[in-house]
């Protein structure tokens, strides 16, 4: 049975939604390609992983991805008031970058096996492609772990207010058969694809 507190928050929740994807509309035109390919079952778990080139990608996606999605962000994003809050209200998983952070590790492992999705950039950072960084293979081992289809995402455009912006979702992406002696070759499928529909 839910809580008060838990049926606050999913309305809370639904009027923020509501607010940043007109937002979205209004300062971004933003144009959405390919949810035919996001599994209707809500309780399959996914892992969505995109480009990231702005602070506006994560909402976009948390907008856009068709369920409720947690987010893998920076621990630094909590001194922001903004992305505190999204993080409350979306259950956001922070990460302590550049160590282990063994209880992001935890609580991503368990969401993914109760059900739930998340979504995560695998450039780590802004343009990350772009500062020729490698990709991280966080998404790969999540997939390879918990038979978590990956749903690569590409989004273009939008670097500035008022220019139109373009979020569009490939085919899920299955690894449960491979192993983690493969997570880089995994990485690079997943970045490719994800590089083919940011174009």
């Amino acid at each position: 049975m839910k809580t008060i507190k838990e049926i606050i928050k999913k309305i809370i929740r639904v009027i923020v939604r509501t607010a940043i994807r007109i937002y979205f509309a209004i300062v971004y035109r933003v144009k959405v390609i390919g949810t035919e390919n996001i599994p209707k079952n809500k309780k399959e778990p996914l892992i969505y992983c995109g480009n990231h080139r702005t602070y506006a990608d994560p909402p976009l996606i948390v907008v856009t991805a068709k369920r409720h999605v947690r987010f893998l962000a920076k621990e630094e994003l909590r001194k922001n008031p903004f992305f505190a809050f999204l993080g409350v209200v979306f259950g956001g998983i922070y990460v302590k970058r550049d160590s282990k952070d063994v209880s992001a590790l935890k609580t991503t492992l368990k969401a993914l096996k109760n059900g739930e999705s998340i979504a995560l950039f695998p450039e780590g950072t802004r343009h990350g492609m772009d500062k020729g960084e490698k990709a991280k293979d966080g998404a790969a081992f999540f997939a390879v772990r918990t038979g978590a289809k990956v749903i690569p995402v590409g989004i273009s455009g939008g670097e500035k207010p008022f220019q139109k912006m373009t979020i569009q979702y490939g085919k899920p992406m299955d690894f449960s058969n491979r192993s983690k002696d493969e997570l880089d070759e995994i990485t690079d499928e997943i970045m490719n694809k994800i590089i083919e529909l940011s174009k």
